[in-house]
């Protein structure tokens, strides 16, 4: 079905590989209708409690493939058309997106990391934001994420300076989950993913929705939108086995339902 991703459903989750290793996982058209493709098969999939975003070989994404461009190339066609559904995609998906970050996230990259809602990263992995080297400005939901999650003056010289930072330095950023040594990557990967996929996918689908909506929204809005999404959560199949479970004194086995 794909021939620049690679896409299946393991465990609960499903893993979307970008698979140009050859150019370190950078974006082309086709990349980006299969990547979009793949988001929202994982997140209309009912037996899809999780959905994994890695890059094949030693890169997680270089970002975009500079081949594509020439002198009449619109880069703001190409981000409105083909970058930005995928970013919105993510925000909207029902489902907890992981970044498993194997190796270099720059431009593009970076930025689709950051649209995930959780980063796990390998200690060989490093972060760059790439653009200013070749005139160009952060994009891909980069300067709306990066600032949120780090504060206005590091985003700003993470941009700026465009320098590379380990993962290590990512970590200490605050932009890091957890940081995975090579020797311990397969399991811990494979530990944090067993977790997700055990939680209740609907509350977690909803927490998600609220704080994205916290960022504007006053105070009272913020406390309607937590009676609704509590409202919902009350009534589902998750809650009531929470609550079974907690009088029973055992682990919840929860359904995303």
């Amino acid at each position: 079905m794909f021939e620049t991703i690679l896409y299946e459903v393991r465990k609960s989750a499903a893993w979307i590989t970008l698979n140009r290793p050859d150019k370190l996982n950078s974006f082309n058209a086709q990349m980006h209708a299969e990547l979009l493709s793949a988001f929202e098969k994982g997140d209309q999939d009912d037996d899809v409690r999780a959905i994994v975003i890695t890059g094949a070989g030693r890169a997680f994404s270089a970002g975009q493939d500079l081949g594509e461009a020439d002198a009449a190339f619109d880069y703001g066609e190409l981000l409105t058309n083909r970058y930005n559904p995928i970013i919105l995609k993510m925000a909207a998906s029902q489902k907890p997106i992981v970044a498993v970050v194997n190796g270099t996230a720059a431009g593009a990259g970076f930025s689709l990391a950051l649209a995930a809602d959780f980063r796990l990263v390998s200690k060989k992995a490093s972060f760059l934001n790439a653009f200013v080297h070749i005139g160009l400005v952060p994009d891909s939901g980069n300067t709306y994420y990066l600032p949120r999650m780090i504060g206005h003056a590091k985003a700003l010289e993470l941009m700026m300076l465009g320098e590379k930072i380990s993962a290590e330095q990512a970590d200490q950023l605050g932009l890091v989950t957890r940081m995975i040594p090579a020797d311990g990557w397969d399991h811990e990967v494979s530990e944090f993913l067993d977790k997700i996929v055990s939680m209740p996918t609907k509350a977690i689908a909803m927490m998600k929705s609220n704080v994205q909506k916290s960022w504007n929204s006053t105070l009272e809005e913020v406390l309607d939108l937590e009676a609704e999404a509590q409202r919902l959560a009350g009534r589902s199949k998750d809650h009531l086995e929470g609550v079974r479970a907690f009088v029973e004194k055992r682990k919840p086995a929860f359904q995303g339902k």
